[in-house]
């Protein structure tokens, strides 16, 4: 018998597995394809329907029920729709197999829910069951319409419907073939994923890859609900893994694209809540060979300011990595942030401010960021919002971050230092970007060019303002840097004169330093005096008798503390041999 050589039983091994691989890859497709068919809500509600060969009778109670039913309606009142006797006609009539009978129960609960001022009692929400899964399109369409009515105004609570058991139902109709019960129930999944508690439930159920299919539907109304629905649900950590692994980056991404300005929207909200988590970053990095960050480039021109602002954070989020930040800044982006800074928008100068600042932190992008111009922008941008505590707050960090000795000619002509010390006298002493920008102007202070032109701009109100600040009590970073920012300027004969009438002050939160426990506000007292020592005035004020005691026990304190450092780090022999 002939038998065949290597190289053929070679090929023969090779097929037999292609052919094992094959059939493995089409019974996973076949699996796939019937678990999709099983969960489909058209084979749960009709699965009954061939066995019924007949048109359902008309019970007795159903008939006194409708009689009772109308004449309800008849008598009611905007102010009295649901009641006790209401609410058991309407369990009769939602229970019933008569299509007619269910509708008249869908079609007054909508009636409810657009008359309803108050919370609806939780029983009232028990015939939802079957009204729900009725067979009946129009019963679909009116009771999925007015359980989105309900939940929107806020008369059922959101986790209430969640447990009493109207959550699969809702589910089951995302697989429906009509448009209108798709977007009702698309809907109503929406509003529910709004609360922390139902968003996993509605994971668990299954509604994740419902709404992802729904997402892509041609009808515009379904499409807007389902990525809706999404957003919402990427609100919880947990959620947005299962979405991630459900492959909802792909048609987040894709919807970037959309024709409609609040699918871009949701789409992009979404994409922002999964980018805020830093695991996600590369796999929505990798996806399209980094499609998402020239997506989201194009949507900072969108003229939909909501849309624009979006985009921002979204790059924001994914810009916490230097290599990521690198890639965004070689596809132009500093040009296109730098149009949005001169908008007329203030929710889109907020927003680029927010993408400028994480960019900003990274001193590898100052040169970049300065080559264009933008510290001139930032610095008109102050002078208009200037009492806005949000861009007060962005523009002081960006400029506390861009300060370098190679940048302070920059900072001096962009106008920069003229906005902050009118900011600073504008911002509410409660407002925490009050303290961002006295920060920014002690900063500035330690640059010696920088601190001329602080000392030309200012003038005693400036003075003043600076020293009523150091005496705060309630904000003592405040206080310290208000402080930081004096004893600088003090070193210039004039500021030192602006100073002179309120040397009293001075000596008074310089005492107060010096007894501070936290050694940096002592060193800061030290350096006031001697930096404003210089001024004979200030020479005669420092040597009074009160602060001369507190700075002979500063003193005493050092020589202690020295005096045990020496003792810790340089032990003599005989102290050794007692350690051990």
């Amino acid at each position: 018998m002939e038998t065949f050589c290597d190289s053929c039983r070679q090929h023969l091994k090779n097929l037999v597995e292609l052919i094992q691989r094959a059939s493995e890859n089409l019974w996973q497709k076949i699996k796939y394809f019937f678990e999709s068919m099983q969960c489909c809500c058209c084979l749960k509600r009709n699965k009954s329907a061939p066995y019924r060969l007949y048109k359902p009778v008309l019970q007795q109670h159903e008939k006194e029920a409708a009689q009772e039913f109308l004449q309800h309606i008849e008598e009611a009142s905007e102010s009295n729709v649901i009641d006790t006797e209401r609410l058991e006609v309407l369990q009769t009539l939602a229970a019933s197999e008569n299509p007619s009978l269910q509708q008249s129960a869908a079609l007054y609960y909508l009636h409810i829910s657009e008359q309803l001022k108050n919370e609806m009692p939780e029983k009232y929400l028990e015939p939802y069951c079957a009204l729900l899964q009725s067979n009946d399109l129009e019963v679909q369409r009116k009771a999925s319409l007015s359980l989105v009515n309900l939940l929107v105004e806020g008369n059922v609570n959101k986790e209430t419907v969640v447990q009493i058991g109207l959550l699969e139902p809702i589910l089951e109709l995302l697989g429906s073939g009509d448009a209108t019960v798709q977007c009702n129930s698309s809907a109503c999944v929406a509003t529910l994923a709004t609360s922390v508690s139902n968003r996993e439930a509605i994971a668990a159920e299954g509604g994740i890859r419902s709404l992802l299919g729904l997402a892509k539907s041609y009808d515009p109304r379904v499409q807007q609900n389902a990525v809706g629905a999404i957003l919402n649900l990427t609100r919880s950590e947990k959620t947005q893994l299962l979405l991630c692994n459900e492959g909802a980056l792909p048609v987040l991404i894709l919807h970037l694209q959309s024709p409609d300005s609040e699918v871009q929207y949701y789409s992009c909200s979404a994409l922002t809540n999964i980018a805020s988590n830093p695991r996600h970053h590369p796999h929505m990095l990798q996806i399209g060979d980094g499609i998402l960050l020239k997506m989201l480039l194009s949507l900072m021109s969108s003229s939909v300011v909501k849309v624009c602002c979006q985009a921002c954070y979204c790059l924001r989020n994914l810009s916490l990595n230097e290599d990521t930040q690198a890639d965004i800044v070689a596809i132009n982006f500093l040009p296109q942030l730098h149009e949005l800074l001169k908008s007329s928008s203030k929710s889109v100068n907020e927003a680029a401010l927010t993408v400028l600042s994480t960019f900003s932190e990274n001193h590898s992008n100052t040169d970049a960021i300065v080559s264009e111009d933008i510290l001139k922008t930032l610095g008109k941008l102050l002078l208009i919002h200037k009492t806005s505590p949000e861009i007060s707050n962005y523009v002081a960090t960006i400029i506390h971050k861009l300060a370098t000795s190679e940048t302070q000619q920059a900072i001096i002509d962009s106008q920069c230092v003229v906005a902050l010390l009118q900011a600073l006298s504008h911002l509410r002493i409660h407002d925490e970007s009050l303290l961002y920008v006295t920060i920014c102007i002690a900063e500035l202070t330690q640059h010696e060019t920088i601190r001329t032109r602080i000392i030309q701009e200012s003038d005693v109100n400036i003075a003043v303002y600076l020293l009523m600040l150091s005496s705060q009590s309630e904000n003592i970073d405040l206080s310290f840097h208000a402080a930081c920012t004096i004893s600088q300027l003090g070193l210039d004969e004039m500021f030192s004169l602006l100073l002179r009438p309120h040397a009293r002050e001075i000596v008074g939160y310089v005492l107060h330093f010096l007894k501070h426990q936290e050694i940096r506000f002592q060193h800061l007292g030290l350096l006031t005096i001697q930096n404003l020592r210089k001024d004979a005035h200030f020479a005669e004020v420092f040597s009074e008798r009160k602060l001369m005691v507190q700075l002979n026990r500063v003193c005493q304190q050092t020589a202690e503390t020295e005096q045990l450092l020496q003792a810790v780090l340089f032990p003599k022999e005989g102290d050794q041999k007692q350690m051990i």
